[in-house]
């Protein structure tokens, strides 16, 4: 396995404890397997949600709380995102890499606030923008102090409810930071496109990871759940755990 593969896995938002507990003891498992060093995701809110209705989370307090117990628990990194500047300081006390949202990767002083933690920061590529677009989100990061900023493709807008994905994008933004990181599981989104909630194929999956894979990504973050299709947020997208350690295993293969 490469020294620079970096793998991000969780579910995308926290639904309760023993759903982190599930997750958690897998990627321990695959990380003893494989000789890997996934990093532990999940949302504390999900502040983007299509719907009022929807279900977000169970907030930065008691969330934090759970992410920090998975880390003492299991001894894995954590990554979690942020939508709010005030955010950033209780967040970098837990997690080791704060999100920025790709809806928000514009935000200045949301990305200032998480540089500013100590935390590396990834930061998300906008629907709306290019590869070559995002050196200004990393230069703010680094402005602010950021050690070791990452950056991860995801998608860009192609007419409504639709995503589609340039791998161009991949080799653009290692130009700019050594880290890219493909999202195999939001660029399979078909946003807002399911009565009120984001639909999307978690079948294609796989295929956008080793797309990625030839096109140099350094790194590939999943949701991943037991049973998506119950899932509270991105049910659509999340792939099955039991699922997940074959695709890690073909991803590490040189």
């Amino acid at each position: 396995m490469s020294k620079m593969t970096t793998i991000i896995a969780g579910p995308c938002v926290i639904e309760s404890a023993e759903l982190l507990d599930t997750v958690a003891q897998e990627l321990v498992s695959i990380n003893k397997t494989h000789g890997t060093d996934i990093i532990f995701k999940a949302s504390f809110d999900k502040a983007n949600r299509t719907s009022i209705t929807s279900f977000r989370g169970p907030g930065i307090d008691r969330g934090l709380q759970m992410l920090a117990d998975i880390k003492s628990k299991y001894g894995l990194r954590i990554l979690t995102d942020i939508h709010e500047s005030w955010q950033a300081k209780p967040v970098g006390e837990v997690c080791d890499v704060i999100q920025i949202p790709a809806f928000l990767c514009r935000q200045t002083d949301l990305i200032v606030a998480a540089a500013k933690t100590g935390a590396v920061v990834n930061i998300k590529k906008a629907q709306f923008l290019s590869g070559k677009d995002m050196v200004y989100p990393v230069g703010k990061a680094k402005d602010a102090g950021a050690k070791d900023v990452w950056l991860t493709e995801r998608g860009n807008m192609m007419g409504y409810n639709n995503l589609v994905v340039d791998f161009r994008n991949i080799p653009d933004m290692l130009e700019i930071v050594p880290t890219v990181i493909m999202d195999c599981t939001h660029s399979v989104q078909r946003p807002g496109g399911s009565d009120g909630k984001t639909g999307g194929d978690r079948r294609f999956v796989p295929q956008m990871a080793l797309a990625a894979k030839a096109f140099g990504a350094t790194g590939y973050f999943f949701e991943v759940h037991p049973t998506p299709d119950q899932g509270l947020s991105d049910a659509a997208n999340m792939l099955e755990l039991a699922n997940f350690e074959p695709l890690v295993k073909k991803l590490i293969e040189d």
